[in-house]
């Protein structure tokens, strides 16, 4: 039985999230390390709110996390907020879980009252679109080519 939950409820999860994502996208960010991945999370300590991260879990195990960021490409601060941080454990890829788990920080977004909710991807664009998503601009960014999209918050 998959469940949600906030980081907040589970801050021993920090170190485990941040390896996750330093390992899932240091390449498209090359001057980012793992400390700042736990510094970034440790930040997420708040349910509900802007910046939090939800927790896919499969029992005890966290399975997935998706973030709502603040921003996450200083460029484009004047969209907000970001969905982020999507990453679905290897065991759980191709089950469905991204589709949930992008959705549930959809529905947290509307919980706050925001009317839409943004994220960059490197190249899941169609991922997204079968979500829903519409792209707002194709541009290159930290030296890769990144496709922006929305999508209004609470679908």
């Amino acid at each position: 039985m998959i469940r949600f939950d906030f980081l907040a409820d589970h801050p021993e999860l920090i170190p485990t999230l941040a390896r996750w994502h330093y390992a899932e996208w240091r390449d498209l960010i090359p001057e980012w390390s793992y400390e700042q991945a736990v510094a970034e999370l440790e930040t997420h300590r708040r349910r509900a709110a802007v910046p939090t991260t939800i927790v896919a879990f499969d029992g005890a195990e966290p399975i997935g996390t998706a973030s709502l960021l603040v921003e996450d490409l200083p460029e484009w601060k004047h969209l907000t907020p970001w969905v982020a941080s999507v990453f679905v454990a290897p065991a759980w890829r191709g089950k469905g879980l991204g589709t949930r788990i992008v959705r549930r920080a959809v529905e947290v977004a509307g919980e706050l009252g925001v009317p839409a909710v943004y994220l960059l991807t490197e190249g899941q664009a169609a991922f997204y679109r079968r979500l829903g998503w519409s792209t707002v601009e194709v541009s290159p960014a930290r030296g890769h080519p990144i496709t922006i999209m929305t999508i209004p918050a609470g679908r």
